[in-house]
């Protein structure tokens, strides 16, 4: 019932044209996913999914105050007319609350942290849909400055916070922020780019989680020992997650250097400078979790447990995904 919620609130979303639609799917998105949240019972998850329940039912709540506002000056509900500057105004600060850019991402690290990987992907990738589209259809009234200067902080944050973690989903959490920055910053300017980054990103996200989710990895020292249970997964999560990282021949790479272009075509060189460089944070950490995961072997001590090789076959959904994050780059000219 839950799932088909979920579905259901992302469809009305990204599908409607009228405000009090689109803010109603996203509410039964928050409902929704609510009980995934804190299925497991532990006081953290109840914690998580209570964080997650009052951010977004603040950010639901300007959503709506922003769209009332643009409604009482220009006396119509379409989404695309959003033309009244304070409603521009509020609504970028709702759909940051919703994304979790920076300076409102605090919740989401500890949610993420909260739950179990597979709802962490969920958060992270199928949640983060609605927000993305709201965003893209009110792309052409939004303030350019805004997205900058928030998509700029978004990476730096997410690169410098990341640095000091162990805990592998707060380390994706805050990849998803970093990345998220990205999108921002190209959306006022080329919204399709946006949609790419998005996309490409889910793709190599949902690879990462299923794969650290079948070899069961929630901190880095278990990665460590993981890599008798099975060595080909293991070298394929060192590639994903450099293709996370945007390394050139990978697919990761592609979104980058669109964005890099359409920047520099908009005179804006400087921030996408600065964008790359503070993206080299990012691939610091994402180079540790791929160091845990195979470069380094673990001290062979007496009492040190290894982990059974297992003999049963690699779900077919990561096969796709982590072949798909790392050929389609090289593909794209063909």
């Amino acid at each position: 019932i839950f799932t088909i919620s979920l579905i259901l609130g992302t469809t009305i979303t990204i599908s409607s044209n009228h405000w009090i639609m689109a803010w109603a799917g996203l509410e039964i998105n928050t409902l929704a996913i609510l009980p995934l949240i804190s299925k497991s019972h532990h006081p953290r998850a109840i914690e998580a999914a209570t964080k997650y329940f009052l951010t977004q039912a603040a950010a639901s709540t300007l959503l709506l105050f922003s769209s009332m506002n643009n409604a009482w000056y220009t006396g119509q509900w379409d989404i695309t007319q959003l033309t009244h500057p304070t409603s521009c105004l509020v609504l970028t600060t709702a759909i940051s609350m919703k994304l979790g850019l920076v300076p409102f991402h605090f919740w989401f690290p500890e949610v993420m942290q909260g739950t179990s990987l597979i709802i962490g992907l969920l958060l992270s990738t199928a949640m983060k849909f609605p927000p993305i589209t709201l965003l893209y259809m009110t792309s052409s009234s939004l303030n350019p400055t805004l997205l900058t200067t928030l998509a700029i902080l978004s990476v730096a944050v997410g690169g410098w916070m990341g640095l000091n973690q162990t805990q592998i989903r707060k380390i994706m959490a805050f990849s998803s922020i970093s990345h998220l920055g990205w999108m921002a910053i190209v959306i006022s300017y080329n919204p399709k780019l946006t949609l790419l980054n998005f996309y490409l990103y889910t793709m190599m996200t949902a690879a990462v989680f299923l794969t650290l989710n079948s070899i069961k990895a929630l901190k880095l020292p278990t990665l460590l020992t993981s890599w008798t249970k099975s060595p080909a997964l293991n070298t394929v999560l060192l590639l994903t997650l450099l293709s996370l990282a945007g390394l050139p021949p990978l697919t990761g790479f592609l979104p980058k250097w669109f964005i890099i272009q359409e920047l520099t075509k908009q005179d804006m060189a400087p921030a996408a400078t600065v964008i790359s460089l503070l993206s080299l944070l990012s691939l610091f950490f994402y180079l540790r979790l791929a160091y845990c995961a195979t470069i380094t072997l673990p001290p062979h001590t007496t009492n040190h447990v290894k982990q059974w090789r297992t003999n049963k076959p690699v779900n077919l959904s990561i096969a796709i995904l982590t072949t798909l994050s790392l050929a389609l780059l090289p593909m794209s000219p063909m």
